[in-house]
């Protein structure tokens, strides 16, 4: 009787052209294979800047003298600030930083020029949403320099004196709601979106996948109920478990971490209850989609990947060039961590973050809407 080689060429060969066939049959799954390394090389070569430039920015101008426009000139040439609009009061420029609306406010004070040629030394007030350290750390660096040298052409001759040490004006920066830029108050809110949304659209991706390869499909197919009944069943039990994560969260980060708890904690539940809703109908699309388990989880790392990186929770979303921001608004987490530190750190309302909740509630609707189309009542 002849035997087997130990190994055998001819059985390695074939088992190699075996994978390919597979691997062709498999066109998801091959797609997602090279999907994501492009996806990763794309994000991470053309999106992501630790070096945010074009803040927008607003200008509260109480004296509209040469030397207050020369100085605001001088702040939007350095590629820093981007002056979108200019507010009357105090109280209009503490809301448009509140809401996100910009990330620097300026403020010329009343008499500036006059002050100013006379060596009286006045002050600009520079304040800044501080939430995210990262996004407003390096262009509050540059002020130093970049103020100290802004008014060298105006002042020269027999105003050169005002150029000498300690200069020309004193610079006062206000960084509001995290004055401290401590970077947990950014991080552990964040983190709240992130885990949601990795572990509502992981579970339920694999919901209706599973049920098909356990075999147990035929038995939910043959019960007397309808598409939208099935998923918003599978769904209901994991809205639970997203709550308890929720609760360990804020628990964690007021006792172990000490972030502020400025706003109303009934209104981050209810917003955290549409992020959950619209992170397990997204889930539940991709199980009816994928035509297995390994396919859904292939979904789900796709989607989260681009999550993380283009929301603004590991880089500062206005950093990045303008087609990554539209890529970004799509997803829900973009605008649950600026609901949520919103409300944590600045105590927005209702009224501040009603957008934002639209968006997440909009989602919602279209991924449940797609899955119901997906659902199959049966096994074909």
């Amino acid at each position: 009787m002849s035997r087997h080689p130990p190994f055998s060429l001819a059985r390695l060969w074939a088992i190699i052209v075996k994978e390919f066939m597979q691997m062709r049959r498999d066109r998801l799954t091959f797609a997602m294979m090279l999907g994501i390394p492009l996806l990763q090389l794309t994000i991470f070569g053309y999106a992501i800047n630790s070096d945010p430039r074009h803040l927008p920015a607003a200008v509260l101008l109480a004296d509209d003298g040469p030397q207050g426009r020369t100085l605001l000139h001088a702040l939007q040439n350095s590629s820093y600030y981007d002056f979108e609009r200019q507010v009357r009061t105090e109280t209009e420029s503490r809301d448009a930083l509140a809401r996100g609306e910009v990330q620097f406010v300026v403020s010329i004070p009343v008499n500036f020029s006059r002050d100013l040629l006379r060596g009286d030394r006045p002050t600009v007030l520079i304040e800044a949403d501080a939430t995210d350290p990262s996004a407003t750390g390096i262009a509050l660096g540059s002020l130093g320099s970049l103020l100290g040298s802004a008014l060298a052409n105006d002042l020269k001759g027999p105003l050169a004196f005002l150029n000498a040490t300690p200069g020309p004006l004193n610079i006062r920066v206000h960084a509001l709601y995290n004055a401290e830029t401590v970077t947990q108050y950014n991080i552990v809110p964040g983190l709240m979106g992130v885990i949601l949304t990795m572990t509502m659209i992981m579970i339920t991706g694999l919901a209706i996948t599973r049920e098909r390869e356990r075999g147990t499909m035929e038995n939910l197919l043959a019960m007397p109920t309808r598409p939208s009944e099935v998923l918003v069943g599978k769904i209901t039990p994991y809205i639970l478990i997203g709550y308890i994560q929720v609760a360990v969260i804020i628990v964690a980060a007021r006792v172990l971490f000490h972030v502020p708890m400025h706003g109303s904690i009934p209104l981050l539940l209810v917003v955290a209850l549409i992020f959950i809703a619209a992170n397990l109908a997204m889930g539940i699309t991709f199980s009816t989609i994928a035509k297995n388990q390994l396919q859904a989880m292939q979904m789900t790392f796709f989607v989260f990947l681009p999550s993380i990186l283009l929301s603004g929770f590991m880089f500062p979303f206005r950093g990045m060039p303008h087609w990554a921001q539209m890529i970004g608004e799509v997803f829900p987490l973009t605008h649950f961590l600026r609901i949520v530190r919103g409300i944590l750190l600045k105590g927005n309302g209702l009224a501040d973050v009603a957008g934002e909740i639209s968006a997440i509630a909009l989602f919602a609707v279209i991924m449940m809407t797609i899955g119901i189309k997906r659902y199959r009542q049966t096994l074909d």
